[in-house]
């Protein structure tokens, strides 16, 4: 029976809201949509390329974690508050698949986050060797 194995990231600010920042089933890893909270839980806050660079830290965190890393990455789901800020995405987030083999994606922008001040949040799916 395969059985479901919770990653956090020790060390990592615990959000107080009930969610696991990832869950392993198998050598299927589904992380959460992860905002831009620095390990004090500090949010960057008004700059987006800040929340971007802390977004995909936490998420690197999160898959080394877990044994894995961006390479392993099958799917990302992006959300946005801000169309504006597609292409300054785009470029953070292609510094992290240097070879160009991109993961399947989704962006979208909406209307608000759970927080007023979040201005993305991204979560991905990624396989564990």
């Amino acid at each position: 029976m395969t059985t479901l194995e919770h990653i956090s990231v020790p060390g990592h600010h615990k959000v107080p809201s009930p969610i696991t920042p990832a869950v392993k089933v198998g050598n299927l890893l589904f992380v959460s949509g992860i905002p831009a909270f620095d390990k004090d839980g500090k949010l960057a806050v008004g700059d987006f390329p800040a929340q971007m660079r802390q977004v995909m830290s936490n998420i690197t965190d999160i898959l080394k974690e877990a044994g894995t890393d961006w390479s392993n990455v099958a799917k990302c789901n992006i959300l946005l508050t801000r169309r504006e800020d597609f292409e300054t995405m785009n470029q953070i987030y292609a510094e992290y698949f240097p070879d160009g083999k991109w993961p399947a994606r989704i962006t979208s922008v909406v209307y608000s986050l759970p927080r007023a001040n979040f201005l993305l949040e991204i979560e991905c799916f990624a396989l564990v060797p």
